[in-house]
């Protein structure tokens, strides 16, 4: 079942995706066949910045992947997890430290702890979608 927390329709989710430039996958993989690649490729496709967080490359996608989001010089606005649910609440603290105003739970990660501090630092959090399956229906037609 997907699962949204603080988010109670999909028009909402459009205006996040619109007012959106910055987007941290954290957990992209560099293997064209991962999921997390499949979406950064998308993301890439649709026009945002991408910045891989992965601490095992230097570069994915031909861009910058930094070890952590604290390693990150640059605005993120949204902060898409492709890691399992129980590794979430550290992805959450660096998400508040760097001031992201966005986290995105990729689908099958569902943390409520996690997302329970977002909210209470003032994030938004969206958990258990597929911002490329949201993307593709909101603006792909």
């Amino acid at each position: 079942m997907q699962e949204i927390v603080n988010i109670n329709t999909m028009h909402e989710i459009k205006k996040i995706l619109e007012k959106s430039v910055s987007i941290a996958v954290v957990g992209l993989s560099p293997k064209e066949n991962r999921p997390s690649n499949l979406v950064g490729r998308y993301l890439i496709d649709a026009g945002y910045t991408i910045i891989p967080v992965n601490p095992g490359h230097t570069e994915i996608l031909g861009k910058t992947c930094y070890p952590s989001l604290t390693e990150i010089n640059a605005q993120v606005d949204i902060v898409n997890i492709f890691r399992r649910s129980e590794d979430v609440l550290p992805i959450v603290e660096e998400a508040i430290t760097i001031g992201a105003k966005i986290i995105w739970m990729q689908l099958g990660v569902v943390n409520h702890q996690a997302a329970a501090r977002a909210e209470e630092a003032g994030l938004t959090v969206i958990m258990d979608r597929c911002i490329k399956i949201d993307h593709n229906d909101l603006f792909k037609k």
